[in-house]
């Protein structure tokens, strides 16, 4: 059974998808799932599920969800299948096997990627990381209602998400891929419009390959963004890139 919360959230086994319809109870499978193989409190479970305001009957009504969550999980894998879900020390635990979550694979292959990267195998780094970006279909756990401890872990992976983009972006240019790169650092320039390090490799990637105007184009944009929505100027080293490209004119 394949769990994903890179994106929409889905539960499949390869012949039907699983997924519960209701909200609170896809809100439980989520959080569930976002401490996997970990007991989560009933009584963080209500308090994240009612927004720090559980009517009396929300124990109950949790206890519901995770029986119809159970039911599920034990029909997809069959007769000879065991619960995944189960009750334990006042709470819940969701017991998945290794590699059936998309978000841990994630984290699995960025760290494999990272150490790639720092042994200087850059080409395989970034085929590493283009895998593990291709699980993401879409912002985390888009289609799920979110409390407090859901919205942290939603952060977390877009968080991860954007660190692995970086590490590919910098394995293929220590691949030495700066021309095929610009186009691909302009879209990100965009998404990421505060984010100064993707205009700081605009920039760079742009003046190696001659395109010096464009370059301070960049930097100008930066510019305006930071001082419009955050007041702030570049950093010291945006300032220095800068300079450095209108020397090299």
């Amino acid at each position: 059974m394949r769990f994903q919360v890179l994106g929409t959230l889905e539960v499949h086994d390869h012949r039907w998808r699983v997924t519960p319809n209701a909200p609170k109870q896809r809100s439980v499978l989520a959080l569930l799932l976002s401490a996997a193989g970990e007991v989560i409190p009933t009584d963080v479970l209500t308090e994240e599920l009612w927004e720090g305001h559980p009517p009396p009957s929300a124990r109950t009504t949790l206890q519901t969800y995770v029986y119809q969550l159970r039911k599920q999980f034990v029909r997809a894998a069959g007769p000879a299948g065991l619960p995944r879900l189960v009750t334990k020390h006042g709470g819940y635990l969701l017991d998945i096997p290794e590699g059936s979550l998309d978000a841990v694979e994630f984290e699995r292959q960025v760290a494999s990627a990272r150490e790639l990267l720092r042994a200087g195998d850059a080409e395989r780094a970034a085929e590493t990381l283009g895998g593990a970006l291709a699980l993401w279909h879409g912002p985390a756990l888009a289609d799920v209602v979110t409390g407090p401890r859901l919205a942290i872990y939603r952060t977390r992976l877009e968080e991860l998400r954007v660190h692995a983009i970086k590490l590919k972006i910098e394995a293929r240019m220590r691949s030495g891929q700066h021309q095929e790169l610009i186009g691909e650092l302009k879209e990100l320039t965009t998404v990421y419009e505060l984010d100064e390090w993707f205009h700081l490799k605009l920039m760079e990637t742009l003046s190696r390959a001659g395109r010096r105007h464009e370059a301070l184009e960049v930097y100008q944009r930066l510019r305006r963004i930071l001082h419009r929505e955050l007041g702030l100027e570049p950093s010291g080293e945006m300032r220095e890139l800068q300079r450095v490209v209108l020397a090299a004119g």
